[in-house]
């Protein structure tokens, strides 16, 4: 699997990502050993993973696996802190909070660093400068490699990265999780030209659009999918509309002239999305894994990726149409 730089960082990681979020919960020990061992023998090293996935299991059983799948420094841990969603307040970035968080994740995953740490969303009831600070801090006693944000706005990403780039003392943001797929490009119109400016690469969430773009979802809700689930029907419902569908339609037919699956082509369209360091692939079974890590060999036609873009294309209004270089207001 090709390595890429993490924004204008020295941090190289793989151009896919193995996403932990179902681990734990839906996805037991056994299976996720077998996707961990999947994604390794494909030359994969960036694993994504969060305190909150399976309320610290997913930690857990990333930190059980390293002891005998692969050497600690072969892989590249991200993780992330700042949500509490049993607690009175649904995000915390207080510098107590997230020191803590990052010290509970470390004793999960059995290692004393991660390579990369996230504030997992913005808290706008904490100091911007102590979220911050709490960074600065995790950098500096070598607990955390590189440092970046999660689910903030444009404004408060460039903010951040602004801020942490004000002083060498402090530890640069280097990477921005965020949403982005065929369904949702919203971070296109300020985000990823913020990432290009400023020097931050973009992991991308949910890039088969929260599975909806496999396709699995054109003629009904499969029982066995996330669709039918407790948990995540919520999360998948967001894009099971007519906008959607049409999308779908387009990446199924592309998928039908290279003789491919729907999963492969959306992946790779988002993989070579300028600004993407790598997606993060969520897959719940080895099966649905291995499927998208054959997205590693395909590169799609520029014709095929262009229709892709214009049937997904996202309204732009003012003032970020006036960097666009559009007329029409559409990216």
């Amino acid at each position: 699997m090709h390595q890429r730089p993490l924004g204008r960082s020295g941090l190289a990681v793989s151009r896919l990502a193995l996403g932990t979020m179902t681990w734990g919960r839906d996805t037991d020990p056994d299976d996720a050993a077998e996707q961990m061992k999947l994604f390794l023998e494909a030359g994969g090293t960036l694993i994504d993973t969060a305190d909150v996935y399976g309320a610290g299991d997913a930690e857990t059983v990333i930190g059980s696996l390293l002891d005998h799948l692969v050497p600690r420094d072969e892989v590249v841990i991200a993780t992330k802190a700042g949500l509490t969603p049993h607690g009175w307040r649904a995000r915390d970035g207080s510098r107590g909070n997230l020191l803590r968080s990052l010290d509970a994740s470390l004793r999960r995953l059995g290692t004393d660093y991660v390579d990369l740490w996230q504030v997992h969303g913005f808290d706008g009831q904490t100091p911007f400068e102590e979220t911050l600070s709490a960074l600065d801090h995790a950098v500096n006693s070598g607990r955390v490699r590189y440092a970046g944000v999660s689910n903030f706005a444009a404004w408060q990403t460039a903010r951040a990265a602004t801020w942490q780039s004000a002083y060498p003392t402090r530890a640069p943001i280097v990477a921005a999780q965020m949403e982005y797929s065929l369904l949702e490009r919203g971070i296109e119109r300020e985000l990823l030209p913020a990432a290009a400016a400023l020097g931050f690469g973009v992991l991308a969430w949910s890039p088969l659009g929260r599975g909806v773009l496999t396709g699995k979802y054109r003629n009904g809700r499969p029982s066995d999918s996330r669709a039918a689930s407790e948990h995540y029907a919520p999360f998948v419902r967001t894009y099971l509309e007519p906008r959607s569908s049409s999308i779908v339609e387009a990446v199924v037919i592309a998928a039908g002239g290279l003789g491919v699956s729907p999963l492969e082509v959306a992946l790779a369209w988002i993989r070579d999305r300028p600004g993407v360091a790598a997606p993060i692939l969520g897959a719940r079974t080895a099966a649905q894994l291995q499927g998208a890590l054959r997205s590693e060999d395909l590169t799609l036609p520029a014709e095929i990726a262009r229709a892709l873009e214009d049937v997904s294309a996202i309204d732009v209004g003012y003032p970020e149409r006036e960097g666009t270089g559009d007329p029409h207001g559409t990216l």
